[in-house]
């Protein structure tokens, strides 16, 4: 997984993820952008849970507040974020299956490090209060909450449904990154590699960038044509603040 990453993250500078600001006819069919959302993140929602649900640790609390705090992050993402899209966006069916694809294989390595492969006491009686759970927490739920309130700003961009208009986002964590939405998404799942201290974790950390990183890249650069005559771009980053 972690060197499939290193080639999505190369081959995605020459290819653009047709959806969102990319969204392209080539990629074929396309269904509304609000279903897509649902049907591609979903899937890993209730896999993670069918991994708890068939784990004899099930019933261990600790691990089941590590899926909780997995589950926050994607109930919001498949159930909550869709319902907040605003116009009638579309996204492409093989976007879609390729994002299923990797969600369910996602939730079987994070599932299957959590619930399966770690040993009964790696997440001893005091996890909770260790360093690495508490500091990886707060990553994970400040992550969130950029992710989520730079969503927003983006929604708010245009204020009337005829308005065609491009501009550039603002505030929040907007003013040191052109793609704060992910650089909070990223943070999120360095958090969570930390607060679980695992593998499994760490690898869909660099899943996150190996994806959003070249987006961010080609986001920031289509800022920087459309609004560099007027706005001062070069304190602004692509993804992570004030580095790159």
């Amino acid at each position: 997984m972690a060197a499939i990453a290193v080639v999505v993250f190369v081959c995605l500078f020459f290819v653009d993820a047709g959806y969102g600001k990319f969204y392209n006819k080539k990629w074929g069919p396309a269904i509304n952008n609000r279903i897509g959302w649902v049907l591609m993140e979903a899937p890993v929602f209730f896999a993670m849970l069918l991994m708890w649900w068939f784990s004899d640790r099930r019933g261990d609390t600790i691990r089941l507040v590590l899926l909780l705090v997995f589950e926050l992050h994607y109930f919001q993402r498949s159930f909550i974020f869709p319902l907040k899209i605003r116009g009638n966006g579309k996204m492409p069916l093989s976007i879609i299956l390729m994002g299923v694809t990797f969600n369910t294989l996602n939730a079987i390595m994070q599932g299957g490090w959590i619930f399966f492969i770690s040993s009964e006491d790696y997440y001893g009686s005091t996890w909770l209060t260790d360093p690495r759970f508490l500091l990886g927490l707060l990553v994970f739920l400040f992550g969130m909450y950029v992710n989520i309130s730079s969503d927003s700003i983006i929604r708010n961009l245009r204020k009337d449904p005829s308005d065609t208009k491009h501009y550039l986002p603002q505030g929040g964590m907007f003013r040191h990154v052109t793609s704060a939405n992910y650089f909070g998404e990223l943070l999120e799942w360095l958090g969570f590699a930390l607060l679980t201290w695992s593998w499994a974790g760490l690898v869909f950390a660099l899943w996150t960038f190996a994806n959003l990183g070249p987006r961010a890249a080609k986001i920031h650069q289509r800022y920087c044509d459309e609004f560099g005559a007027t706005t001062d771009m070069s304190k602004k980053k692509r993804i992570i603040p004030w580095i790159w």
